[in-house]
């Protein structure tokens, strides 16, 4: 069932408590007001999906709140009541920006259909804008599936943990999946109705990026010529990924610090403090302990961020999984580019994996795409990719002519993607696991 954040403004008691009875009954949330002032101000703290607004509120025209509250919850829908119904009262209504309109006295049927209607268009609106996020980003569909301990164990952790709402830090070098990750635990969660919203914190400068993450207000600053509720207010009810964190900003560290705690911001321009219900999963490719003892990230937000992290294994420590990968994407580019491809051929499929994959899952992706784009039919072929992939890919073996830290740095990935613990894999590789620690850090595994 859809769950709305509901909000009624009425001044009679007996209605607001009709509606409350009702629409708490159905499992939503409710807060009901009197007047127009009250309203505006809970809409300042928190986001709405849907309101009931009576017309005549005391000496207040209830059809005057209408913009107001729109203006303050872009998303929300809303339903104008009334003892004087009339064509011209409910063609006015929806001028100023109505969903719907019912006369009093109203039914249980008509609230219950009015209700289902306009849950349905919030779930088709939230459904719009993460699919649309999906297309922007044109990846192809990866599923989290692996053969290795490693990567088993953070897909694991990551089902158990999608449904709770702590932080999340992921861990893991560039490419490996991190984003995959932060959205497939936003859908196996109970959040999984709402969006999810990603920001990338390298992306924009730092004042674009406060902007970006909790709003402005109109005037704020040369050119902000409307109001912007910013990407927490946008999240309400859902996820918001921070992907690299590693870098955002110390000037926007102590502002993020206080959200995850209170839930709480303000929006530039504003001294007034908002509320918002957003579940936080952050992702880094960057040591963040280096960060505190150099002063670029704060100590107490690392370690808010870190209550719950989960490791992301690199490709090259999992070369069986680069077949079924390898197929995903091969199937998805084929028909983005009109082709019937079969497959990729022994050889070829050998060379991906062998090859070590610095650029890990992202690499892999735009050797595929490349490859499909050149293959016209039949099966990818070794022609199809790219030289480098042949210089790094041949079969690492004792007494290949090769410098002796690849042969290392080989060994230890696959040891590492073999073992159920750190302490297995330092104990199989003959050392203990402070040396194994320098050595994944030499190696950035």
């Amino acid at each position: 069932m859809f769950h709305l954040n509901v909000l009624i403004v009425d001044d009679e008691p007996n209605i607001r408590k009709t509606l409350t009875v009702f629409m708490e009954s159905r499992g939503h949330q409710v807060k009901a007001v009197s007047c127009s002032r009250d309203a505006l101000a809970e809409a300042e703290l928190q986001v709405f999906d849907l309101a009931f607004v009576d017309v005549r509120l005391g000496s207040e025209n209830g059809l005057d709140l209408v913009p107001s509250l729109l203006a303050a919850n872009p998303w929300i829908k809303i339903v104008v009541i009334t003892a004087y119904a009339s064509i011209d009262t409910a063609v006015e209504a929806m001028k100023r920006g109505a969903a719907d309109y019912i006369p009093k006295p109203f039914t249980p049927d008509q609230l219950q259909l009015v209700t289902e209607r306009l849950s349905a268009v919030c779930r088709m609106e939230q459904r719009i804008v993460s699919l649309q996020e999906d297309l922007d980003r044109n990846n192809p569909e990866q599923n989290l599936t692996s053969r290795y301990p490693s990567m088993q164990r953070a897909i694991a952790l990551a089902r158990q943990a999608a449904d709770s709402d702590a932080v999340i830090l992921l861990r893991g070098a560039s490419g490996t999946g991190k984003n995959l990750f932060a959205r497939s635990m936003h859908n196996w969660s109970r959040r999984s109705d709402k969006p999810f919203t990603l920001i990338s914190c390298p992306s924009l400068r730092d004042d674009l990026l406060e902007r970006e993450l909790f709003g402005f207000a109109k005037g704020s600053f040369p050119g902000a010529l409307k109001d912007n509720p910013g990407k927490v207010s946008l999240c309400e009810g859902g996820t918001l990924f921070l992907d690299e964190i590693g870098v955002l900003p110390l000037s926007i560290q102590p502002k993020l610090l206080r959200f995850i705690q209170d839930r709480e911001y303000e929006r530039l321009g504003e001294q007034q403090t908002r509320k918002a219900d957003v579940r936080i999963i952050a992702a880094t490719n960057s040591d963040l302990e280096t960060g505190v003892k150099e002063g670029r990230f704060r100590e107490d937000l690392f370690y808010r961020l870190n209550g719950l992290q989960i490791e992301l294994p690199p490709l090259a420590g999992r070369p069986d999984d680069i077949e079924q990968l390898a197929g995903s994407m091969l199937k998805f580019f084929a028909s983005q580019n009109h082709k019937n491809i079969d497959g990729i051929c022994d050889n070829a499929m050998l060379a991906l994996k062998t090859y070590l994959w610095p650029g890990n899952i992202r690499e892999l992706r735009n050797v595929i795409e490349r490859a499909v784009i050149l293959a016209k039919t039949g099966l990818i072929s070794e022609e199809h990719l790219p030289a480098n992939i042949f210089i790094k890919a041949q079969p690492v073996r004792i007494g290949d002519p090769l410098p002796l830290d690849v042969i290392e740095e080989t060994h230890i990935r696959r040891i590492l993607a073999s073992s159920k613990s750190l302490q297995e894999a330092a104990d199989l590789l003959g050392i203990d696991q402070a040396t194994l620690w320098r050595k994944r850090k030499q190696f950035k595994i």
